[in-house]
């Protein structure tokens, strides 16, 4: 439960950060559940204050050690966390539930320690409050060292996504700390658009401890009934937030309405999206849910329930796109914040042609040397989206092939190229990458599309009634369509057996993919069909409907195109020249894993599946665990020689300004080796040990995190055609109303 009660209508809820060590009361060791209201010296206002501890240890020490002497460290700190931020934020709910509706409530959360010290867990508070991002009050130091901690402070909120609304400082007079940092603070609400505005409150200091009990509580009660009074520092930082509160329901309110105004969305047709209430407005996002608003919006004051103050306007709403497919470690990972930080402050973005950079000479080595194109690659090229190292790679396969096949030719070299692919693909919607899909409803509209290649029908694997089948709808010669569907089906034992491909490879239906694309080709080249390159997205097609294509189509397309140069150079008019050693063989294969690459689909690359190495492959999306766009395009050797020549012309000439930028770079080597991590530590053993379990025969080629008995039951319901799972994909297909 995430929800942000800090901005429900008539309750505005504050976080207070400090950056002063608080030891926590001591009393009987207690988990997550708040005791009776804390009797604190408050001066004049206690009778409309009311304060709770929710959680409190024996040892008045940092919360770690406090747990470790309770005996309570050796849970899972992740359960812990969430725990601890359902009870923080279910007491809020509470508290804001019972109170009376007539007039504005605050709610401050203190916590322990400063903005780096752990909760019970040993998470640090700046990461453990996060997923509740309630506004920040932060407790400056006014003492010596205390200017660099309080910034140092408010800079580790800021790059965590918090809105920092007020530092609170005491006016110390030697060494006079509040002076440089409401300058400070000053400079940047002027110059700086990131974060909330803040707003620097100077208090006087409390008075020094008396011998006197009697005295010394009386003098505290001065102190705070003068820090009451209207037009004192305290008021005006009450005032700031309220305002501060009021002009972000404001603004949240008013972005659906400037949206439709302003904005003009990808894949949208805005001709049917009229309403405010059809705009999501996400104010954030953390882990795997946004903070967003949802319609329609809770009713204004005047309307409201007699408890408006759980009326909250932010509520999560789980990213089930996983933004695009393009989330591998979840929202705001700290990690790859500090990673995009780290390389902006050293430097922002530098030119990349005849110069190197560490992140970017980093990534190549990496993604060639010991990820998916060892053995393989051996040059990577570095570009923005999928869509454009897409470009990229139908670039470098047709200059290969046109300088092969016609360099001996007749032909003239103008002669038009075209790929050979399957229905359904995707491959990005600019367009030389739309001209290397079939036309459908991503491309065919577009004035200047123009289809440049043939595309084969596809066999799909999946779950149909509990049982692993291997179909197609296209008529393939051997097979026996079904006279009601016209569907041809091939049962298998278990889903490994499908995935191991090379124990397939002889097999009948095998044969009949092989002879099937055979003389497919050769009608094609008798046609006069000219081909540059064959392009797939290996074993999970997305966009086209999340097709799970039958891996040994797949490897047999490859082995049939890679065998036939002779029959391809004969479409040039020209004879098959001699090749060299480790040459591209037929045509280049490329294949488009900027979906199903580095581990969306279980594995690193199709090539631990596919047993077949591509000549140029393409990786985006996860490639910076959704932070930052990037794509990287490898390259065997043989493809990048053809580019080499005494002339700039022959060169591959294709790149934008931010080329390799040294952010992006950087932020997909953490997230590659987050990645890394998990695969190495066992994260997803448990997912792995089930589907091995269900393979009967030791260890399983592919495996999800959606267990094999699930997406076997989801078969089995009346409603579902079929289902399929790999990695973190899971695919389900429901009958329509006519079955």
């Amino acid at each position: 439960m995430l929800a942000k009660l800090s901005l429900a209508r008539r309750y505005a809820g504050q976080a207070q950060e400090t950056a002063e060590q608080t030891a926590q009361p001591s009393s009987t060791s207690s988990r997550l559940a708040p005791g009776p209201p804390t009797k604190l010296t408050i001066g004049p206002q206690r009778s409309v204050i009311s304060s709770w501890c929710l959680v409190k240890y024996n040892e008045p020490v940092s919360p770690h050690l406090a747990a470790k002497s309770a005996g309570l460290e050796n849970g899972s700190p992740h359960t812990f966390d969430r725990h601890f931020i359902e009870s923080v934020s279910r007491h809020i709910a509470g508290i804001a539930k019972s109170l009376p509706s007539d007039r504005q409530h605050s709610m401050f959360v203190e916590t322990a320690g400063g903005v780096q010290s752990p909760i019970p867990s040993g998470t640090t508070q700046a990461e453990a409050y996060r997923p509740l991002r309630l506004p920040i009050i932060l407790v400056g130091d006014s003492n010596l060292g205390g200017i660099s901690s309080t910034i140092s402070a408010y800079e580790s909120l800021l790059l965590r996504g918090y809105d920092v609304e007020s530092l609170l400082v005491f006016k110390e007079d030697y060494y006079r700390n509040w002076e440089y940092l409401t300058e400070w603070f000053a400079k940047r609400n002027r110059e700086s658009t990131v974060g909330a505005k803040v707003h620097v409150g100077v208090l006087s200091k409390p008075p020094e401890r008396k011998p006197d009990p009697a005295e010394d509580f009386e003098a505290t009660e001065q102190y705070y009934n003068r820090l009451c009074q209207p037009g004192s520092p305290m008021q005006e930082v009450v005032d700031h937030l309220t305002k501060s509160h009021r002009r972000r329901i404001e603004e949240l309110e008013s972005m659906p309405g400037r949206t439709l105004q302003h904005i003009w969305w990808p894949f949208v047709q805005h001709a049917t999206v009229k309403r405010p209430q059809d705009v999501t407005v996400i104010d954030s996002a953390h882990r795997d849910n946004f903070d967003a608003i949802l319609s329609p919006l809770p009713p204004p004051p005047e309307t409201s329930s007699p408890n408006p103050g759980t009326d909250s306007i932010l509520q999560p709403l789980f990213d089930g796109s996983a933004s695009w497919w393009t989330q591998s470690v979840g929202h705001a990972n700290t990690s790859l914040t500090l990673a995009a930080s780290y390389a902006s402050g050293r430097y922002g973005h530098v030119i990349f042609p005849l110069a190197s950079h560490q992140p970017a000479l980093q990534l190549a080595e990496r993604l060639i040397t010991k990820g998916p194109g060892r053995g393989w690659a051996a040059k990577a090229f570095f570009s923005d989206n999928g869509s454009t190292g897409m470009e990229v790679a139908l670039k470098m396969a047709i200059r290969s092939t046109k300088l092969r096949y016609q360099s001996s030719s007749q032909v003239s070299a103008k002669k038009e190229l075209g790929i050979l692919g399957l229905k359904g693909s995707y491959h990005g919607d600019t367009i030389g990458a739309m001209d290397a899909c079939e036309g459908g409803v991503y491309n065919a509209a577009v004035e200047w599309y123009k289809g440049r290649g043939f595309w084969f029908d596809v066999p799909t694997v999946g779950f149909k009634g509990g049982n692993v089948v291997v179909s197609g709808e296209s008529k393939l010669p051997g097979t026996s369509p079904s006279q009601d569907t016209g569907v041809w089906s091939e049962y298998f034992a278990s889903i490994h057996h499908v995935y191991r491909v090379d124990e397939r490879l002889n097999s009948k239906l095998a044969n009949l993919y092989r002879a099937h694309i055979q003389d497919t080709l050769e009608r094609l080249i008798d046609e006069g069909h000219v081909f540059g390159a064959l392009v797939i997205e290996p074993l999970i097609m997305g966009a086209g409907g999340m097709l799970f294509v039958d891996p040994l189509f797949h490897r047999v397309l490859i082995d049939t195109v890679r065998s036939n140069g002779r029959l391809f150079s004969k479409a040039y008019g020209s004879s098959s020249p001699p090749l060299e050693e480790g040459s591209w063989k037929g045509l280049p294969v490329i294949y488009d894993e900027v979906f199903t690459g580095l581990y969306r689909a279980g594995f690193l690359s199709a090539t631990s599946i596919l047993k077949a190495n591509p000549d140029i492959s393409v990786f985006a999306k996860i490639l910076t665990g959704g932070l930052l766009p990037l794509s990287v395009t490898l390259a065997s050797q043989s493809i990048y020689d053809s580019f080499l020549s005494p002339n700039k012309v022959d060169a591959l000439l294709h790149g934008h300004s931010y080329t390799a930028n040294p952010v992006g770079c950087a932020v997909a080597n953490e997230s590659l080796s987050i990645l890394e991590t998990m695969d190495q530590t066992g994260t997803w053993q448990t997912s792995k040990v089930l589907w091995k379990e269900a393979s009967k025969e030791g260890a399983s080629p592919v495996w999800s995190v959606w267990s094999p008995s699930f997406v076997k039951a989801l078969s089995g319901l009346g409603q579902v055609e079929e289902s399929m799972a790999l990695g973190t994909v899971l695919a389900i297909r429901l009958r329509d109303q006519s079955g």
